[in-house]
């Protein structure tokens, strides 16, 4: 009878030892997948290539420690950073778009970061250190005031992956920026940021263009100029505010100088090289939209 008991016993301390340790497992097996997926990168790439966000929860991503005063802005409309935190708010867009754009709770945000970071720091970066280099580097709205024409407006909507068939079916890879004055040469054309000119010229979908390469990476792209503001070089220094052309309806030709197959406007771009060197595009939008507000 003793030794049943004493059997018993023992089944029972082994049994529960290999549930503990199955429980145990179990929880390893649970950490170290939730350590592996907390930062979903095809989810975060794709919505920040989208940048479906509202103006709201870009403000309050902003300006989450105080709000911005009119008096913080400069004469010359460039953004001031003194309340601005676009480090904070790459970090929140990144984490953001990784929740699949589900989650504006900078409490709640903080919490899935600082995990993040911890456990997929090289992923969390990759898109983080983007968002930053759009909105850091962008200074300022890209087009300009015309003198004496204060009627002359510009208007533009989130155009970004609207359908284009010229050149064969595409999606529209950036912002058109509209001139209430259809009349090219007249709108000013600023560079958004410091950078280097990296293209230049004409070409069939974007007519007279140029490209600049930001300080941190972002390409900001400038397409359908009627003419440039000077003879810009390849690798030629421009700072921010620099007039770099004018606003027009150049392109969807071969022949270089062909106008007219569409209305005055210019097509505003941003594009990032990948890990691989391939080039994407990124939807500008809440980018201009909050540019245009200052």
């Amino acid at each position: 009878m003793i030794l049943l008991q004493q059997r018993f016993l023992r089944d029972l301390l082994l049994f529960m030892l290999v549930v503990l340790i199955n429980v145990y497992l179990g929880i390893y097996i649970d950490s170290e997948a939730l350590k592996k997926n907390c930062f979903p990168y095809e989810t975060a790439f794709e919505n920040f290539r989208d940048e479906e966000v509202s103006e709201e929860v870009i403000n309050s991503f902003l300006y989450d420690s105080e709000p911005m005063e009119e008096s913080d802005i400069t004469e010359q409309k460039i953004k001031s950073v003194k309340y601005a935190d676009f480090a904070k708010l790459s970090e929140y867009l990144a984490m953001y778009f990784a929740l699949n754009n589900t989650c504006s709770d900078s409490d709640l945000l903080e919490e899935n970061i600082s995990f993040v970071k911890e456990h997929q720091p090289e992923k969390f970066e990759r898109i983080q250190s983007k968002i930053e280099a759009m909105w850091t580097d962008a200074v300022l709205f890209p087009v300009g005031a015309i003198e004496n024409e204060p009627g002359a407006t510009v208007d533009f909507a989130n155009s970004w992956r609207q359908s284009r068939t010229f050149g064969g079916d595409r999606f529209h890879e950036g912002c058109d920026i509209m001139a209430s004055v259809n009349q090219r040469g007249i709108y000013p054309i600023y560079s958004v940021s410091d950078g280097v000119v990296e293209n230049i010229g004409w070409l069939r979908l974007g007519g007279y263009r140029i490209g600049i390469r930001s300080r941190h990476g972002a390409y900001f792209y400038y397409a359908h100029l009627s003419d440039y503001a000077k003879d810009f070089q390849i690798g030629e220094e421009v700072k921010a505010g620099t007039l770099i052309g004018f606003m027009g309806d150049t392109g969807y030709s071969d022949t270089p100088g062909t106008t007219g197959n569409f209305p005055v406007h210019l097509h505003f771009g941003v594009y990032f090289d990948d890990e691989s060197g391939k080039e994407f595009s990124v939807n500008p939008f809440p980018l201009l939209r909050y540019l245009k507000s200052l």
